[in-house]
């Protein structure tokens, strides 16, 4: 039984995706999406880094940071 539950716990996990994480300069103005919020592309970030999801970065148009590459 405790074989089955397993199998199944497995089974249903692979299905999950959890979201990515990244760091923006600013709530608007930002060109580049960082992975690392001590990226060193935004150490002239004046507006404030802030934190969204991936999905959210790219769908606003955002590409990932050259330094990040």
């Amino acid at each position: 039984m405790k074989y089955i539950l397993l199998l199944l716990f497995i089974f249903c996990s692979s299905f999950y995706t959890t979201e990515t994480n990244v760091f923006i300069c600013g709530p608007t103005g930002a060109k580049k999406y960082h992975y690392n919020a001590n990226c060193r592309g935004l150490s002239s970030c004046s507006h404030g880094v802030v934190k969204t999801s991936l999905k959210q970065a790219q769908g606003l148009g955002l590409t990932l940071c050259g330094w990040e590459d």
